[in-house]
């Protein structure tokens, strides 16, 4: 027994007499007289000038360390600089291996880090070149032996306690500047306070600081406060409390203050890959986000559970907020409510999103939604109800007719003023499978119901795929396809439309009362391009139309074949009530695309007494018609006597003409044609003379027209027909 009391009173001893002689080299030793030789050290070993302007001092009790005011140049330049380090620590828990950090102090740290040209930053440069080789070569020695000199990993050792009362961390700078791009971010204000910080302990922890930025002129005012706890395997964390306040202003912002919040718990275990957000709640101006997620593995392929909403905001109120600038529609009522919330599931490395819901003012989508993490590639299935697209069309320009809306199009096309329709660059990087169906859609003032399709990217490809719907009593089903692996992209469009009814149609799409009956069209057209210009200057492909039962609503073409005939039957119509409609049966015919030109050549139509044959061409891009048009005269066709059928005009060609802008006046049109009614003429005498009958058809037709010829015969019926 008297031997270990003697052992434990030389430890205490030898520990006293440590103690003492610590403290009298304190006392004894002025630190301050060897500053010039740390200064010569510091030189000789590095790039740096160093220079220790202020006062060192130590202390015991605590065991602590003082500097001040120091600072580092590099070639000439400040590099970094210190107005004040305090390290302390208490020596007892020293020397009870318990090591407890009485008080850290970092004041008035700048440090100023600039990048050249090249791509060098001037922190490369603070050791010679032969000292950053040997460090290099000593760190891979290091390495490679490090798993002979690997501590005791089998957990039964007991951990090192460690603790530290109070840490500051006040003043700080840091000034980057990057002289190739012209990108400067400054760090001020920067701080850091936490105190009683022990591991398996929560401690509480506030940071401060203030960023500001050349590329884009802005500026981040942040103040954060948390509690934090730390296992002391340091592998398993947990925040508390998160209170993250940010005032944004600048360029980004109208130059205005912003303000954004988060506030939430989060925690993470590393050795387990797990993580988790609860009441995580992030603002910025009107926009709130909320959420709870749970995390499973932190590699490529995750699992995600948990749920995530957008409360309602106003997508006008925010972008004025930002100094964005507002939106101009067509309505100025909408983007003023949406929202978007769902939950979120689904095995690793999927994110899957069920009850998916998204509110667009007065429409709601609902759905599901898979997401790849690793690959990118997104699905997605939802139903809307109905949407007005035409109330989120930019507004039309004031004074602005259709004419002039045209003509500037082409004006800015040739000015080379035309942008890109398509983003290629994004398409190619698409992985889509979309599943989307709408009650209702209005579109260029169009309505459809009833719409399905199937949106797929992939590779390049976009495709827009059984795409139908209902419209004016009848239908219509098309395959859109684009690719865009070339800068070139092609189109494909397919497409069918059954009963559709013309005149509403046409009267919603373009205000064009024209034509009247159920359509069935089939189109199969095939272009390419990235801009409107090129779309229209490469279609090629061919339009198929049929109507059953129909009418010319703006025209009477009855009118117009009885005229001639008349003229032919020397007589004058006495009827006045003629109408302003033609009806027919079973028109039908075919469109050849070909650029801005579509061409026809086949035009048919069943009339009453009359068959309507025609051909021509309409100029898209000039909104330009040129149509020659014939009634062949196969049968009584009006009550007038004037009007009545005879061996002479039976069969023959009454010649009609449609030209001019039809976005002007459709019903002025189409008209009788003088020009051509030479040829008709002869086929009158022809059909005479198998009568026996030529010679008195022609000296009648002399005595009313004259022995005009070529031209003149044109001006001559136009005034007989007051043309």
């Amino acid at each position: 027994m008297k031997a270990v009391r003697y052992i434990v009173l030389a430890i205490v001893g030898l520990i006293v007499l440590a103690v003492v002689a610590i403290a009298v080299a304190m006392f004894v030793i002025d630190p301050n007289t060897y500053k010039p030789q740390i200064e010569r050290l510091v030189e000789n070993r590095t790039n740096l000038d160093l220079d220790l302007s202020g006062d060192i001092d130590w202390s015991l009790f605590p065991l602590g360390l003082e500097v001040n005011e120091v600072e580092a140049s590099l070639e000439g330049e400040r590099f970094v600089a210190l107005q004040q380090l305090v390290a302390e620590l208490d020596l007892w828990s020293l020397i009870s291996m318990s090591p407890q950090v009485q008080r850290f102090v970092l004041d008035g740290l700048d440090a100023r880090l600039v990048v050249d040209e090249n791509g060098n930053g001037n922190w490369t440069r603070i050791m010679p070149e032969g000292e950053a080789t040997a460090t290099d070569d000593t760190a891979a020695e290091t390495e490679q032996a490090e798993p002979e000199t690997t501590a005791d990993t089998d957990g039964s050792g007991d951990p090192l306690t460690f603790a530290v009362e109070e840490i500051q961390i006040t003043n700080a700078s840091v000034q980057y500047e990057d002289l190739g791009t012209g990108q400067t971010i400054v760090l001020q204000n920067f701080r850091v306070l936490a105190s009683q910080i022990a591991l398996g302990s929560e401690f509480p922890l506030e940071v401060g600081f203030l960023v500001n930025t050349t590329q884009p002129d802005m500026g981040v005012d942040g103040d954060i406060s948390m509690r934090i706890t730390a296992n002391e395997a340091l592998n398993q964390f947990s925040v508390s409390g998160l209170d993250a306040k940010f005032g944004l202003s600048g360029e980004p912002f109208g130059d205005r203050t912003l303000q954004a919040r988060i506030t939430g718990n989060a925690g993470a275990n590393l050795e387990n890959e797990t993580a988790s957000v609860e009441d995580l709640r992030a603002t910025l101006a009107n926009l709130e986000l909320t959420t709870n997620l749970d995390v499973e593995g932190f590699g490529a392929k995750p699992k995600v559970t948990g749920d995530l909403a957008i409360a309602e905001f106003s997508l006008r109120e925010l972008l004025n907020t930002l100094g964005a600038g507002e939106i101009e529609t067509t309505d100025p009522e909408v983007l003023n409510r949406l929202a978007f919330s769902t939950k979120l599931s689904g095995p690793a490395g999927v994110a899957e999103l069920s009850e998916l819901e998204i509110i667009l003012d007065d429409t709601t989508f609902t759905g599901g939604a898979r997401y790849n993490i690793e690959s990118g590639a997104l699905a997605f299935q939802l139903e809307g109800d109905a949407l007005n697209a035409d109330r989120y069309l930019p507004p039309p320009a004031e004074g602005g007719d259709g004419d002039q809306t045209a003509a500037s199009g082409s004006a800015s096309a040739s000015k080379g003023e035309e942008g890109d329709l398509l983003p290629l660059e994004t398409i190619r990087g698409l992985e889509l499978d979309i599943d989307l169906g709408l009650d209702e859609l209005i579109i260029s003032n169009l309505t459809i119901t009833d719409i399905q399709t199937a949106i797929d990217a992939s590779g390049g490809r976009l495709g827009l795929s059984n795409f139908s719907g209902k419209l004016y009593q009848g239908g219509f089903q098309s395959n859109i396809g684009i690719d865009a692996r070339t800068d070139n992209p092609a189109w494909t469009l397919r497409a069918d439309v059954s009963g559709v009814q013309t005149r509403a149609l046409l009267m919603d799409l373009a205000e064009m009362d024209m034509l009247a009956g159920a359509s069935n069209i089939n189109i199969n057209a095939n272009t390419s391009g990235n801009r409107i210009s090129a779309l229209r200057q490469n279609a090629d492909g061919k339009v198929t139309f049929n109507l059953a039962e129909g009418e010319f609503t703006r025209m009477n073409l009855t009118r117009m074949a009885c005229t001639g005939i008349a003229l032919a039957n020397q007589e004058q119509l006495t009827t006045t009530d003629w109408g302003k409609t033609t009806p027919f049966n079973d028109m039908r015919g075919e469109l050849d695309i070909n650029g801005n030109t579509l061409n026809n050549t086949s035009l048919v139509a069943a009339l009453a007494g009359m068959r309507l044959e025609g051909n021509g061409e309409v100029d898209m891009a000039a909104s330009e018609i040129d149509y020659e048009a014939g009634l062949r005269i196969v049968g009584e066709i009006h009550r007038d006597e004037a009007c009545r059928v005879t061996e002479y005009v039976e069969n023959v060609v009454i010649p009609v003409e449609c030209r001019g802008n039809f976005q002007e006046d459709p019903a002025g049109l189409c008209s009788f044609d003088g020009s051509r009614f030479r040829d008709t003429l002869k086929d009158m005498a022809a059909n005479a003379a198998r009568s026996k009958a030529e010679d008195e058809i022609s000296e009648r037709i002399n005595e009313k027209l004259g022995e005009e010829t070529g031209g003149k015969v044109k001006d001559a019926l136009e005034g007989l027909f007051n043309r």
